[in-house]
């Protein structure tokens, strides 16, 4: 019987299928309608949602639920103590991914890193406390800004690294886009790893595996990471 982790972006739907508490696959989908098809033949017992767009009342309509449907939100009890001045403003992606983080790496000091629209950086500390962290620009948003804010720089994308120094106007842009992203990232680590003797850096998202190869440090990629963190706190709550 699968328990079910559903992260509604913007744009896509991702879902984790998780049975006996581990993660047996994961799926993207771009409608709730394309859940229900692919689970015809199988029992849903519990069901956990993160969302950033509206959801439907009952995912019972969408998805036959046995048991249980809990849409994550600030009020959700969590198996972590937030510190986190201002819970309501949190999002729930970043606090899902710090109990991911504790759930995989218990009683350990964690810097957790997701690399995607936004660069985010949270601390979880070894005895169960989230205590915050960084928000800067992703990739594509640096990208973007430098255009809509000039009147001639063009928009580009990609995570190819350039030469440096750059011999181009895109070369320029790419490489201060790309190289300080990796210096924040690096930056941010070091900083950290001060700050607590024993730390543990988990990084997600979408540009997670460009910092893997760039970034010179240790560090734990783990895509699925905000889904373990949901299905965590399904287990906690039901």
């Amino acid at each position: 019987m699968l328990n079910l982790a559903i992260d509604m972006g913007n744009s896509r739907i991702k879902v984790g299928f998780f049975e006996g508490g581990s993660l047996v696959r994961e799926s993207i989908f771009t409608d709730l309608s394309q859940i229900g098809e692919a689970l015809k033949d199988q029992e849903v017992q519990h069901v956990i949602v993160s969302s950033v767009r509206k959801t439907p009342e009952k995912l019972s309509n969408v998805v036959p639920l046995l048991g249980k449907q809990l849409l994550f939100s600030a009020q959700t009890p969590v198996p972590l103590q937030n510190a986190y001045a201002t819970p309501s403003t949190l999002g729930v992606d970043r606090l899902a991914a710090a109990v991911g983080a504790q759930h995989l790496f218990p009683e350990r000091n964690c810097l957790v890193i997701d690399a995607g629209t936004c660069i985010t950086y949270d601390i979880v500390e070894a005895a169960g406390v989230y205590q915050g962290g960084s928000i800067s620009p992703g990739v594509n948003m640096r990208y973007q800004a430098m255009h809509t804010f000039t009147g001639k720089l063009p928009l580009l994308s990609g995570t190819d690294l350039p030469p440096r120094p750059g011999k181009t106007t895109e070369e320029a842009m790419k490489s201060g886009v790309l190289y300080g992203a990796v210096a924040e990232m690096e930056g941010m680590i070091q900083h950290y790893e001060r700050q607590y003797k024993s730390l543990t850096v988990v990084l997600c998202g979408g540009d997670a595996p460009f910092f893997e190869s760039t970034v010179k440090a240790r560090i734990f990629v783990i895509p699925e990471l905000v889904l373990i963190g949901l299905n965590r706190i399904l287990e906690y709550n039901v």
